[in-house]
């Protein structure tokens, strides 16, 4: 089974990432394939050339560029959970796999706010203001080459509400591995 993840800054994917990872699940991102580019070009990965080094991948392999190269680079992995899926196109390559399912992990924003403050990041918004602006300019994509968080999250085939304690989440998620 291959889990993709999508959902707002601190919205928890990357808890539900690390628990995947417990079991067994072998983890990347689309993000991984932007920092091996910044490292080639010798750019520092800061969140920002992260967001630019995407759209720049985007504009010149096209809009599904970075899950395209997950997907071929791991033809052979079972189980696979990819992180930081952002744009419908990249859905629309991963689910040329029919064993695809399309994850948004949700919390509101107060919520993932105060989650952001205490985590501390290099690079996250500093100001709730700046947090924000930021959201904001990753939920519409202006272009093909952008963030399109509202859009991706509607192609969801899960949602997992992830507001509180992180023992409901793992209920949630055990839910999820359950056998039909």
């Amino acid at each position: 089974m291959w889990f993709g993840l999508t959902g707002r800054n601190a919205s928890g994917k990357t808890t539900v990432v690390e628990w995947l990872r417990q079991r067994g699940y072998k983890t990347t991102s689309c993000s991984d394939s932007i920092r091996e580019w910044l490292r080639n070009e010798g750019k520092e990965i800061t969140r920002e050339n992260l967001i630019q080094g995407g759209r720049t991948l985007r504009e010149q392999g096209g809009p599904a560029i970075l899950a395209e190269m997950l997907r071929d680079s791991n033809k052979e992995v079972a189980n696979l959970v990819i992180d930081s899926i952002r744009t419908p196109a990249e859905v629309d390559a991963l689910r040329e796999r029919s064993d695809f399912v399309l994850i948004e992990v949700r919390a509101s924003r107060e919520v993932r706010w105060k989650r952001l403050q205490e985590r501390g990041r290099d690079g996250d918004p500093t100001t709730f203001e700046e947090f924000v602006q930021q959201e904001d300019s990753e939920l519409v994509a202006k272009d093909e080459s952008g963030q399109a968080l509202k859009a991706t999250a509607a192609m969801a085939d899960i949602v997992i509400n992830n507001e509180g304690a992180s023992q409901e989440l793992e209920v949630a998620l055990e839910a999820l591995l359950r056998p039909a």
